[in-house]
């Protein structure tokens, strides 16, 4: 079973930027969709951004224009970018596949975005 690591997240002023990753332990060309979540304290666990196997991308509209979702099949890692970072982005992020599977979930990787 493919195992997923989430890192890059941090502490960050708002306007800043970070970029996550997403390190598969196997081939992620076997998953035709892949899509970073975030789970804020008190909420549901959302989907932000999805990208397929030739890089068609969908982004949640609070983060279009400011995300980027990229991935690099030939490396196993996901990616992403966020810009012009907002307090109400602060979430533990986590990647995983479409439809999301319970056993593909990681650690997360925690950004906190300060006002």
């Amino acid at each position: 079973q493919v195992q997923l690591v989430e890192s890059g997240g941090g502490l960050v002023q708002a306007g800043g930027s970070l970029r996550l990753s997403c390190a598969a332990s196997g081939n992620i060309l076997s998953f035709n969709v892949m899509g970073w979540y975030r789970q804020a304290p008190g909420k549901q666990r959302d989907l932000v951004a999805s990208i397929t196997s030739r890089g068609l991308t969908i982004y949640t509209d609070s983060v279009k224009g400011r995300f980027t979702i990229s991935r690099d099949n030939a490396k196993n890692t996901m990616y992403l970018q966020m810009n012009s970072l907002k307090p109400e982005d602060t979430a533990v992020y986590y990647c995983n596949v479409l439809p999301r599977l319970n056993g593909y979930w990681g650690q997360g990787t925690q950004v906190t975005v300060s006002s």
